[in-house]
């Protein structure tokens, strides 16, 4: 095989290997989105429990604070570890800017999930106080909410923050998602009043034992442990779909140039197999002519 052959092989070979990463790549992306879409769906009855019992307490206790203008800020930003997921980054760091840039109070600690997220909000010259790894899977997603659950209460503890907000992707049909955002605290007034009048599934309403400030401390607690794992399955789930859109147009790309390798390949060996059988043609030509 001639030298321009050989490179050619090692080409479509290397190719050829390439093709069976992106789709083992795109498989496992694939199988990642379903687990995480059903995480999301399960939190249903856990919320369902959690808004109850914030109703018996919001209906015993009152409302609990209000928001207010000038007031420290923190917030919480998703997004991701690795590469191949296109613009899934600074799609969320372009709505947090935005958003926090509106508000007139001082930002006082962001949390950061994901390097390449934490980079880009340093770079936005808002840098993150805490940058914590982003879950690999469905398991590690509790741990990393409770640990973003301690810093946020420490520091409104210290009253460092008062309002706390949390920006993720969001996914969509397909492989599409959008940047999303949402306060967390304090809780949204009209919120607050519709769970309170929210009607008790038994016959009898239950009574709060023990002080229902106490009590609702902890079901907000469960209530921002929910959003937060929601917030976080949700950009686990845009991560991969985004990932799985850039696999999808890596194997089509792959597949074109696999085309066109295969097709100069061809016309190579054909070329050659044309030259040898000249030689030939020439040889036995030449040794006619001596014979005569």
């Amino acid at each position: 095989m001639s030298g321009d052959l050989q490179s050619l092989q090692h080409r479509i070979d290397g190719a050829a290997d390439l093709e069976g990463v992106v789709r083992a790549m795109k498989a496992l992306a694939a199988s990642s989105i379903g687990q995480y879409e059903k995480a999301v769906a399960s939190l249903n009855d856990y919320y369902r429990a959690v808004e109850l019992g914030l109703s018996v307490c919001l209906r015993a206790a009152g409302p609990a604070e209000k928001v207010s203008s000038g007031q420290p800020i923190g917030a919480v930003v998703f997004g991701s570890d690795q590469g191949l997921v296109g613009r899934f980054n600074e799609v969320v760091v372009d709505l947090a800017t935005e958003t926090l840039g509106k508000h007139t109070g001082i930002i006082r600690k962001l949390w950061a999930v994901g390097e390449r997220v934490g980079s880009l909000l340093t770079d936005a010259g808002t840098a993150p106080v805490d940058l914590f790894p982003v879950p690999v899977s469905i398991e590690g997603i509790t741990p990393l909410v409770g640990r973003i659950l301690i810093a946020i209460e420490s520091a409104r503890e210290k009253g460092e923050v008062v309002n706390v907000h949390v920006f993720h992707n969001q996914p969509g049909s397909g492989a599409v998602y959008a940047p999303v955002h949402r306060r967390l605290l304090p809780l949204d007034s009209v919120w607050q009043s519709r769970v309170a009048k929210i009607a008790w599934p038994g016959k009898s309403r239950p009574e709060v034992i023990g002080g229902s400030a106490a009590a609702l401390q902890g079901f907000i607690r469960g209530y921002l442990f929910m959003l937060l794992f929601q917030a976080c399955a949700e950009s686990l789930n845009s991560e991969n779909a985004s990932r799985l859109a850039a696999m999808q147009r890596a194997e089509k790309n792959i597949k074109d140039i696999l085309e066109d390798l295969n097709r100069k390949f061809h016309r190579a060996r054909q070329a050659s197999i044309d030259e040898e059988l000249f030689d030939v043609v020439s040889g036995f030509e030449a040794l006619a002519k001596r014979k005569r």
